[in-house]
């Protein structure tokens, strides 16, 4: 069943709806999942689409872990995904000095210096204006890195294969810290090669997840760059702009 937010503007609060899509936007109401109908076509005079929604809710823990960081996240991901890239994960990270850290990559994998510093570029002035954290702070963007977290579903079957560490929120079968090689997904399950076989971790179960660095990892991610024509002096540099 779906419900399209364009018909439904009397419900943004029942539904817990945020508005920064700028096309028209669907929920399914079963599975919580959000995306844009392949069949609308809706526009005002000057052929510009009407501001809609997403759902707060997709965004996981993975990804946004606390209240802030899921703020800071609804303000950051719709810049990111203009200018091209996917948010990977977001974190307000505090201590001598407060950092906002964000991970970003293109939706086929891999991010340039440059997509960074145009995110870095773009979310500066907007945080500016917005003024979300209170003091001065840091902001961080870069890549997601080689032993990178593991925040959205997709990322579990595009690294199947690889070795990860994944950490659940609650005890499974006495334990909460599984290790072993990705094995893909399954409905909305990871699967994941442990000693004792092929299991299935709920993706909604998950507190943590990364890749473990090996050498298997290190070769296919060098390979893809110089593949992608990535400057390797410049990949992993983190542009920080101070607010």
């Amino acid at each position: 069943m779906f419900l399209k937010a364009y018909e439904n503007l009397f419900r943004l609060n029942e539904l817990n709806l945020l508005a920064y899509q700028t096309k028209p936007a669907y929920i399914h109401l079963n599975s919580g999942k959000t995306g844009f109908h392949p069949q609308t076509s809706i526009g005002n005079s000057d052929g510009q689409l009407p501001v809609f929604l997403c759902l707060e809710i997709m965004l996981s823990d993975l990804i946004a872990r606390t209240a802030i960081d899921k703020r800071m996240a609804n303000i950051v991901r719709p810049i990111v995904e203009d200018l091209g890239c996917e948010l990977v994960r977001i974190r307000l990270m505090s201590g001598k000095r407060t950092t906002l850290q964000i991970m970003a990559e293109r939706p086929e994998g891999g991010i340039e210096v440059d997509d960074c510093a145009r995110i870095s570029t773009e979310l500066g002035a907007i945080l500016d204006v917005e003024d979300p954290i209170e003091g001065d702070y840091a902001l961080e963007v870069s890549s997601p890195g080689i032993d990178r977290p593991l925040t959205r579903l997709k990322d579990f079957d595009v690294w199947q294969g690889y070795e990860a560490k994944i950490e659940t929120t609650e005890l499974i079968d006495g334990r909460r810290r599984f290790k072993g090689e990705l094995r893909g997904v399954e409905d909305n399950e990871v699967l994941i090669e442990i000693p004792e076989g092929i299991i299935g971790l709920q993706f909604d179960w998950l507190e943590d997840a990364k890749l473990i660095l090996t050498d298997d990892l290190i070769a296919h991610t060098l390979k893809a760059r110089k593949d992608a024509g990535f400057d390797e002096a410049a990949f992993d540099e983190i542009q920080t702009e101070e607010d």
